[in-house]
């Protein structure tokens, strides 16, 4: 086995690959190697299409060309307005940016307003490795794994839970729309973005809105978390909620990324463990049949809906129509970032004592 030192002054590295120290590679096992989500590559950019930057790991974006060297990680991606794609199980010629963060993998499917463009395309040049010739990976790198019963608990915040029709249907911004709410109110927020694929701009909007620590499933060198299995989310979501304790929390709002039929989501909100540690929820959609439909579908789970909210919410008429058939409240912009949205909270939530809310470790 020949392994090679690469300058990393020559290399662009994605943010997924923010604390990878090791500037190693092997390039005889390129093709005998069968990557898992999280292993580390370099590849050299083949053909510019819809990714012409990559996020670095100062959090700024940064354009490739053709010929250029990137480090990034493999990994799956759900994207319903963007694309769909997967960690190989062979070797191939060409591989493909799923996603600006650094997810590398084989696109399965595109939308079709991508059509024209297509995919970014990359070749493999070698796996980076540790100084034991071990593949490096991100999943939990340089991370403790402690879990939450070696913690003390002093905080008794509620969880409030953001989800949606589907990709794009006002998540994140109800997310954030609700930390400036409960910032006005001179409450302390935290932010969890739970599911999705790599790229800090969700969270980072929120922070901006007000919450006092906001933080996603790729501080833990998680790609993504398409195909993960429910008890590594939960997991995931255990270890998320210990970064977030210390700084005493009074609500906790965690986004769940894509709609409720999505893989993940739709496995979440279906386990009883989970749910039992949710106060309340926003439900976000693009128009009214599917904000009370989503809403409905949750109530039947027995989720406690706060609101519905999202992108149907800056139609008057669509408003009017939720609020003619369904008994649901209508939470606007304006409703969510006054600090009055604390009234609306304390009426509708359920309180959950913390302990209840690691039942799911159990």
């Amino acid at each position: 086995m020949k392994l090679y030192k690469i300058n990393p002054h020559k290399i662009k590295k994605a943010i997924i690959c923010k604390h990878v120290t090791s500037s190693i590679i092997n390039k005889d096992i390129k093709k005998t190697y069968i990557p898992k989500a999280g292993d580390v590559a370099i590849f050299r950019v083949k053909k510019i299409g819809k990714h012409t930057r990559i996020q670095s790991t100062t959090g700024n974006n940064k354009y490739i060309l053709p010929g250029d060297l990137i480090m990034a990680a493999f990994g799956n991606r759900y994207a319903t307005e963007q694309m769909e794609g997967f960690v190989p199980d062979c070797y191939h010629n060409t591989y493909h940016i799923l996603g600006q963060g650094g997810a590398i993998g084989i696109l399965k499917n595109m939308h079709l307003k991508f059509e024209l463009v297509g995919p970014t395309s990359l070749s493999l040049v070698g796996y980076v490795v540790n100084e034991n010739g071990n593949v490096v990976n991100t999943k939990y790198l340089n991370k403790n794994t402690i879990t939450c019963k070696s913690i003390p608990i002093n905080t008794n915040p509620k969880v409030i839970l953001s989800l949606g029709t589907s990709m794009d249907s006002g998540k994140t911004t109800s997310a954030a729309f609700l930390a400036r709410g409960l910032k006005l109110a001179r409450k302390k927020t935290a932010y969890i973005k739970l599911t999705g694929t790599v790229y800090t701009k969700d969270k980072n909007m929120v922070r901006d809105y007000g919450a006092n620590i906001s933080i996603d499933f790729s501080y833990f060198g998680f790609p993504s978390t398409y195909m993960c299995s429910t008890e590594e989310i939960v997991d995931l979501y255990q270890h998320l909620i210990e970064q977030v304790k210390p700084y005493n929390p009074e609500y906790i709002i965690v986004e769940i990324a894509d709609g409720l039929l999505q893989r993940e989501t739709h496995a979440l909100i279906n386990n009883k463990k989970f749910m039992s540690g949710i106060s309340g929820a926003l439900f976000s959609s693009i128009d009214s049949m599917s904000a009370i439909a989503g809403a409905n579908t949750l109530t039947e789970l027995g989720c406690n809906i706060i609101g519905v909210t999202g992108l149907f919410t800056i139609s008057p008429l669509l408003v009017n129509e939720v609020k003619e058939r369904s008994n649901y409240n209508v939470l606007t912009k304006e409703d969510l970032t006054s600090k009055e949205i604390i009234n609306t909270l304390e009426q509708n939530v359920k309180y959950l004592k913390f302990e209840d809310k690691m039942a799911v470790n159990s």
